[in-house]
């Protein structure tokens, strides 16, 4: 399961989205993710499952990443299917004692289910194309406004960044552990919830430690490297917008259009 987490890892490439810049990428998405939340229908929605299949050939991604992002919060989507599809009322298609399904609720916990997946999958090509220094560059650059009102930009972009960076090396890291364990006896997979609970405590022991020596070794070498915060700082790489740019920031206000047409005139709103 460990291995299936995606979250933070960049796949290196030349397609029309890997050359997109980073700030344009940010908007981008942050667009897809309105999008997905403003959809009231399934003809709404669609037009977001239709976003993901053009996008990720286009990147050049393997789309089977889609389904490793989406399987571990699969128990997510279950739960919240389930507590829309039980306790939304409406129209009865099935009814046992207390517990019933209706048409609303069905048809609330498909929308839902879908809307979540693709959330996941849209943010997580942001990281699948994006290198952490184009990120930060990005982030920083796109909230450069603020720095007039004190606000640290370029440190918050950089501890982001870092976070994000390291969550699959966190990941990596939790998986030797686990397979150390269990090469020593350890039983992880079985028994209650307490016996379970108490199995982990030998895992987060050594991750804490062996987190806290990679911020150690990271600081050190950032401070060997005369790291003192973005002021002063030049880039090697300046960004700037080019014709990817504009197409995707057209395509995804077309996408906009279509779902603002589609909540309006389509029928299945929810």
């Amino acid at each position: 399961m460990l291995k299936d987490i995606t979250i933070g890892q960049y796949f290196p490439g030349n397609s029309p989205v890997h050359r997109m810049d980073p700030r344009m990428k940010l908007i981008v998405v942050t667009a897809y993710v309105v999008m997905l939340f403003v959809a009231r229908n399934p003809v709404a929605l669609g037009v977001g499952v239709l976003c993901l299949f053009l996008a990720y050939p286009v990147s050049g991604v393997p789309f089977r990443m889609v389904l490793r992002s989406i399987r571990p919060i699969l128990p997510i989507i279950l739960l919240t299917s389930l507590l829309n599809m039980f306790f939304i009322d409406g129209e009865i298609l099935w009814q046992l004692w207390f517990i019933k399904i209706s048409k609303e609720g069905l048809m609330t916990a498909i929308l839902m289910s879908v809307r979540i997946a693709c959330l996941i999958a849209g943010t997580s090509l942001l990281t699948y194309t994006t290198s952490p220094i184009a990120l930060t560059d990005g982030m920083e650059r796109l909230f450069g406004p603020l720095k007039r009102f004190k606000v640290p930009v370029h440190e918050v972009a950089m501890m982001m960044t870092i976070a994000l960076r390291f969550i699959p090396t966190l990941i990596e890291e939790t998986d030797k552990i686990m397979s150390a364990q269990k090469a020593r006896g350890a039983d992880m997979d079985s028994g209650g919830l307490m016996h379970r609970i108490r199995a982990l405590i030998p895992i987060l022991i050594p991750l804490f430690v062996s987190a806290f020596r990679r911020a150690e070794e990271l600081a050190l070498a950032m401070e060997c490297r005369c790291y003192h915060g973005g002021e002063g700082r030049t880039r090697m790489r300046v960004l700037r917008m080019g014709g990817v740019d504009v197409a995707s920031a057209l395509f995804m206000a077309v996408c906009m259009a279509a779902v603002i047409v589609a909540n309006i005139y389509a029928p299945g709103s929810i």
